[in-house]
Formats: structure tokens, sequence, C-alpha cells
């Protein structure tokens, strides 16, 4: 569908009058170009408008001026470039800053100080080599991260996921020896990298009596390696789980659980450190749970068809306001996390269930499946 014909329909289906269409339509077609029309997971052929005429037809007519508002004032998309800002912020703003704290710890003086001493800076130096970054998802966008520290880090400091096998362990190492002169080096930190955390239960959470998540995955995965962890880190080695995005909730919730893991687990079968870091913090007033009108769509437009054992994992059977009840309006341009609201990302056709008729479901923003593991 042309966009001037999209912009007709979506004008019919809103009932506006002319000058309410002019202005929406100025809004609208800005919005596409600038931002939406990025989004990666429109069908072929569709873009934000022709998604947007069909996501509001779904809606009984009364309803469709409270969704088209929440997409017109609430909704958050954070497009490529945003995403490559994010990924370029890593270095200075998290990982160097945290090297110089660890520097100056060690030699007792103020992080500024360590550019002034010899000896401080060629710690720093060696500290830096001795940083492996990880990979927890795809949406770590390693690549990425390599190319914006480049020449800072070295391309063997990176590997794009955190499962993998003694071979690559050992050679990983071994650059390490080679590229720091240090025939006995070992890493002194890893920092596992992904784009969002909701609520940090895909990182650590405890699940039919035991703890589970990528953070207890790849603690098991480095005990398995010939050796074990002292044949890899540093006994005093550390470990930072660095999201991109971050619910302000999910910050304080991992990391209160990472405490519990620590003191039922033994610091002996954990980490001696975790350290839980972020680019961008979302506002608390994100979530849309307070607000009754798009509640009351998110009720009248459900279908418990997208309701998996994963999405339960949550804490909530019934998900109408997102996994863990996360109720946002987010929208990522490579994929719309599962914690934002259904009514943005939700497909099902409409069915009956135990006598309830469920309605059908149209995604403005289709999601790509995403599992808890």
């Amino acid at each position: 569908m042309e966009s001037r014909l999209a912009l007709r329909v979506l004008g019919e289906i809103m009932g506006w009058p002319d000058e309410q269409a002019e202005k929406e339509f100025r809004w609208l077609r800005l919005m596409a170009r600038l931002k939406y029309n990025g989004y990666e997971d429109f069908r072929a052929g569709a873009r934000f408008l022709e998604s947007l005429a069909t996501w509001l037809q779904q809606f009984d007519r009364e309803d469709r001026a409270v969704a088209y508002e929440f997409v017109r004032r609430r909704l958050i998309y954070i497009g490529e470039s945003e995403l490559q800002r994010l990924v370029e912020l890593f270095y200075p703003r998290t990982l160097e800053k945290r090297l110089l704290r660890q520097v100056a710890a060690i030699r007792s003086i103020p992080p500024y100080k360590v550019w002034t001493v010899h000896e401080a800076r060629d710690q720093f130096t060696k500290l830096r080599r001795q940083t492996l970054i990880m990979a927890l998802s795809d949406g770590a966008r390693v690549d990425q991260l390599r190319r914006a520290t480049t020449p800072i880090l070295s391309n063997e400091q990176f590997v794009g996921m955190t499962q993998v096998d003694d071979v690559k362990w050992d050679d990983l190492v071994q650059k390490l020896r080679t590229e720091s002169k240090d025939k006995d080096a070992k890493f002194a930190q890893v920092v596992l990298v992904d784009d969002f955390m909701g609520t940090g239960s895909t990182v650590l959470r405890r699940e039919n009596g035991s703890w589970t998540g990528r953070l207890v995955r790849f603690r098991h995965s480095i005990d398995r390696v010939q050796g074990g962890v002292a044949s890899l880190f540093e006994p005093t080695w550390k470990v930072v789980v660095h999201h991109y995005i971050a619910v302000p909730g999910a910050i304080d919730a991992v990391a209160q659980r990472e405490v519990q893991a620590r003191g039922e687990l033994g610091v002996g079968n954990w980490f001696p450190e975790v350290a839980f870091t972020y680019e961008l913090a979302m506002p608390n007033e994100t979530s849309m749970s307070s607000d009754a009108r798009l509640v009351r769509l998110t009720e009248k437009y459900y279908n418990s068809a997208i309701e998996t054992d994963s999405t339960r994992k949550g804490g909530y059977d019934r998900i109408n306001l997102g996994y863990g009840a996360c109720a946002l309006p987010l929208v990522l341009d490579h994929n719309t996390p599962n914690n934002s609201v259904p009514l943005l990302w939700a497909e099902c056709e409409a069915s009956d269930r135990d006598g309830t008729k469920e309605p059908e479901t149209r995604p403005l923003f289709r999601r790509r499946q995403r599992h808890v593991s």
C-alpha cells in the first residue's frame, strides 16, 4: 500500500476531520521516515503506515482514539542509530571508568591520577587486555562493539557467545599470553553483554527450587573446561553483566537475586564478584500500568494463545501487561521485547477457549520470539 493511500485509509479509520487529518498526517510521515520504517520485522511490502492502519482496525471504533494516542504520545522507539550510540558509549562510560577505579584501588590513588603514574598506566593497560567481552545473545552487537573500540581493545577479547569449548578457551588464553608477553597471564574479568533487561530473569532466576539463567549456564560452562576456572582466571576475577538498556526495577531485582544465589551456592560454586551495569536506564514512569484506559485495552484485546511456559517464568499466567507485568511501551529497531504490552506485538487468530471468545490480535511491530532460558 502506498503511503498516500495508507494515510487516506488511516483518516477514514480514525474518522478525523480534514484539519486534524492534515496535522496527524504530517506527524505520521515524519515519524515513519525518521524512525518507524526502520523496524526490521515488517513484512515485505509493508512499513509503519500500512501496519498502523491494519493494527488500528482490530479495535472497536470507540477504542481507536486511545490506541492511537498510545502510539502518538507514549510509544518509545529506539532505532539503529540510538542503539549504535549506546554501543559506542560502552567503553568510555562503563569499561574504562571501571578499569580506572580498579587500578586506583590497587594503587591507593584517586582514579584521575592513574594517567600520571607510569606504573599505574602500565597496570591499566595490562588489566584492559585481561578483560574478556562475551555476548549473552545476538542483541549484544559484538561486531559493532569490536569496531567501536578499535584499536583500544584487541579483536581477541570479543566472543560472540558464552558457551565455548575447551579449544576456544585455550586459544583465548594463549593469545592473551602472547599479546601481553606473559606466559602465565590469565583473565581478570569477563563482561557479559546484552541489549535489554526487562526483569533480569533471563540472566538469573530461581526455578523449581534451584538457580538458573544465563549467568548460571556461564558458570557451568567454565566449570567444565579442562583445568577448571583456575586455568582461565585470576583468583579474584570479576564478572560484569552489562545491558545497553535496562528497566530500573530489573537492575535492583537481579542484584538482589545474585546476592541470594551467592549465599546459597557459595563463592566456590559462583563468582568472586558480580556487578550489573547499563548505559540507559528507563525511568520508572515508563510503565503503562497506571494508565487505566490502556490497561482496559490490554484486557479487552487479549488472546491467551500468547501464554507459554516461557512467559510464565515471569511470575504471571496472564500477560496482558507483558512479560513480568512490565507494561512497557518499548520497541527496539531489531525486535519488540515481550516485556512490552502485547497490544504492540501479539499475533493470534480469534479463538474460543473454555467458552470464552478471544479476539484476533494483529501486531503493530511484529515480534521475533526469543524464549527465556
